[in-house]
């Protein structure tokens, strides 16, 4: 019975390797990096598409103190690493000083394949997101239950929110993360398919034609895995804070659970639902968690709070039955101190009323990611954007990538 299904999950995380001294990317970072983090925390460690990256996929998890755990062990073992060698560890979803144009890709097929393919595309993909994986129980249609998570997908989005700048400037947004992934193919808000044969028919349509080697080159915001029986979530930005990917990874288990329990409960879908999910989608790159959200039942306009509000009055049973509130009783201090690119944003702005220039108010926002990044869990904080004492000099480095 799926009522009696664990539900297990897995979390990905992307990380920016950064030189302490400029505070910009590291276009280049030796094999012994990740040789080193593997030793210590396994396989679960993986490069990314650009040297100046790292990823986290954890094993299978079945409940929260195990993923709280897995996600504090895993920052605190990439960043010991990355301080013995002299970089620091930062997770947000765009870096904000570095440009891309000096940073080299890592030596794999794959992504040989993919600068080939996607040429400027690729080389800009200076991008790190938080992928959530929910198993989904043997018989059940993943992609029927994909269709149901499809309109919350920009909730996700905005409470994740972490890039608010690129190329040294602020953008405007707070997920210019999801601006940028819009230059690849195959990325967004998926189309409604009606269940996995029909999705399965559209990507061997594409493998047919040459467009990709395999599903897995279907990069949208939400997709049927194609290695695991899971449905994945992947329009997050990477969380700062540890505490804001956990609880994104619990309310997103209750929502597959809830849907998987109760189907009457995804809502129907027309001709317009994909558009306005897709409106609602850029109202959270731009606003973040003050976006306003339009219901594609009766167009009312609505705020964020009252879509999460009828998300946990939706998810009450799956809650309860996966022990989420141990976890999502932090959503109120997520709300009230808001996600990452609201504090990056305030640390750049009151480094600036401190009499800081442009560059020097960037690296204060550096200083923050760095110092917030391996946060434990559960650990209370006031926004403090003062420079992290570790970080004094600041000469050039030219082994950085930086415009």
């Amino acid at each position: 019975m799926t009522l009696d299904f664990p539900y297990t999950f897995g979390i990905e995380e992307e990380f920016f390797l950064v030189n302490p001294r400029s505070r910009g990317l590291m276009a280049r970072v030796p094999k012994a990096y990740l040789k080193a983090c593997r030793t210590r925390l396994g396989n679960v460690v993986a490069p990314e598409l650009l040297q100046s990256q790292i990823e986290v996929a954890t094993r299978v998890l079945s409940d929260f103190d195990e993923a709280a755990e897995t996600l504090d062990t895993c920052r605190a073992g990439l960043a010991e690493v990355a301080e013995a060698m002299q970089y620091r560890l930062v997770a947000a979803g765009t870096h904000p000083s570095s440009h891309w144009s000096g940073l080299e890709a890592t030596e794999k097929p794959r992504y040989a394949r993919l600068m080939a393919d996607f040429g400027i595309v690729g080389r800009r993909n200076v991008l790190c997101g938080l992928h959530v994986h929910v198993a989904v129980p043997p018989g059940v249609d993943r992609v029927v239950v994909m269709n149901g998570v499809m309109r919350w997908l920009p909730l996700f989005l905005a409470l994740s929110t972490s890039s608010p700048f690129w190329n040294r400037h602020a953008t405007g947004l707070l997920s210019y993360r999801q601006a940028a992934y819009d230059e690849w193919p195959r990325t967004g808000i998926p189309e409604f398919f009606r269940d996995q044969a029909d999705y399965d028919g559209f990507a061997a349509r594409l493998v047919d034609a040459g467009a990709m080697r395999d599903a897995s080159f279907l990069w949208w915001a939400i997709r049927p895995a194609l290695r695991y029986p899971t449905l994945e979530l992947r329009i997050a930005d990477a969380c700062t804070r540890a505490e804001d990917s956990l609880i994104i990874a619990a309310l997103y288990r209750c929502l597959v659970r809830a849907l998987v329990r109760d189907p009457s409960l995804a809502v129907p879908y027309d001709g317009h639902t994909r558009r306005v999910i897709d409106e609602n989608r850029w109202r959270a790159k731009r606003d973040g968690m003050e976006a306003q959200f339009v219901d594609e039942r009766d167009g009312r306009v609505r705020p964020l709070t009252e879509w999460l509000e009828a998300l946990l009055a939706m998810t009450a049973p799956d809650r309860a039955a996966l022990e989420a509130d141990r976890v999502l009783h932090r959503l109120p201090t997520l709300l009230a101190r808001g996600s990452s690119a609201h504090a990056q944003l305030q640390a750049y702005q009151q480094a600036r009323d401190g009499g800081a220039v442009h560059d020097e108010a960037l690296r204060a926002v550096v200083d923050w990611l760095v110092s917030r990044t391996t946060q434990k869990i559960g650990s209370d904080e006031r926004l403090d954007t003062r420079c992290d004492p570790r970080f004094t000099d600041t000469r050039p480095d030219r082994s950085v990538a930086e415009a």
